[in-house]
């Protein structure tokens, strides 16, 4: 039975990624924090040595986007330099490694969706972060698998769908910036294509390399929190007002990229995995949500 070491158990896709094994029965060591620092290079020797995995996964990252402008340090840390920790001792031990990055590492002016080979061009302290972090990946280990994702939702965590359904109940109009545009990823996804990849890599079939993968469809955050209400009203029979607005209606710390569009199908390709609509996935999540409130 094939393996698996995940360290970010507790994070949104973390905690998804457990739950699929658990629910296939796979063998997977998860980790959160307090069960390896990310950040210390013999707390990673000690848990790939104690695992003795046949692929590792990265779900671990600092994502408070904002936050990290003012934590450049902090962000650095766990996103710039950790996953160069991890990727070398994978090296070391000889097993592949899987990593986690995102759309924020692309400046969003492209008027297409983004592919692997566009040049990274971070406009804040996090997608810099990102971005170092997949450089050192790329350094020290050969066997790896860079997934970005972007705009990702799902029942663990925080997360705009959440925010979103939270604010549909406390009021009857919501503003929502319709000037950026994405496609928003269901973990569920995440967790189906990370573990396909580490099959594929216990296997020997694995194509190593940086991809791109996310929900299928593209959408604004208007469009993605018009939907989210309109699946919620099924529950509530709430139907808040969903009001556009744009970029600069709505100024933040860290700017955000105009164009978060990923294609997908180099992944899909390569491991016979494509994300779901984004308009299902955010049923699926919607429902499970609220069945339980």
């Amino acid at each position: 039975m094939m393996r698996v070491l995940l360290f970010g158990a507790n994070g949104q896709v973390g905690r998804e990624t457990v739950a699929l094994a658990a629910e296939r029965g796979l063998d997977l060591v998860a980790l959160d924090r307090a069960g390896a620092d990310i950040c210390d290079p013999a707390a990673i020797a000690r848990a790939i040595e104690s695992a003795r995995p046949d692929a590792v996964i990265n779900a671990a990252a600092y994502t408070a986007v904002d936050k990290a402008e003012s934590e450049p340090e902090a962000a650095a840390r766990v996103n710039g330099r950790a996953p160069g920790l991890i990727a070398e001792r994978c090296a070391h031990a000889g097993v592949p490694f899987l990593h986690i990055s995102t759309d924020y590492v692309f400046d969003g002016t492209k008027t297409g969706p983004y592919v692997e080979s566009d040049p990274v061009a971070p406009l804040g302290v996090y997608g810099r972060t990102k971005a170092a972090g997949e450089a050192a990946v790329r350094a020290a280990h050969a066997d790896h698998i860079i997934l970005r994702t972007a705009w990702v939702y799902g029942v663990h965590g925080g997360n705009f769908l959440k925010t979103m359904l939270r604010l549909a109940r406390e009021r009857d109009r919501l503003t929502v910036v319709a000037d950026q545009r994405g496609c928003p990823t269901a973990t569920r996804d995440i967790a189906e294509a990370l573990l396909a990849a580490a099959a594929a890599a216990k296997a020997g079939t694995a194509r190593f390399g940086t991809f791109h993968f996310a929900g299928t469809g593209t959408t604004t955050w208007h469009g993605f929190a018009s939907e989210i209400v309109r699946q919620a009203a099924r529950h509530t029979g709430r139907t808040p007002e969903v009001a556009a607005i744009t970029t600069a209606d709505y100024p933040t710390p860290a700017r955000r990229p105009a164009n978060s569009e990923l294609e997908s199908r180099l992944f899909e390709q390569a491991y016979g995995v494509r994300a779901m609509p984004w308009q299902t996935r955010t049923a699926e999540v919607v429902d499970a949500l609220l069945k339980t409130t």
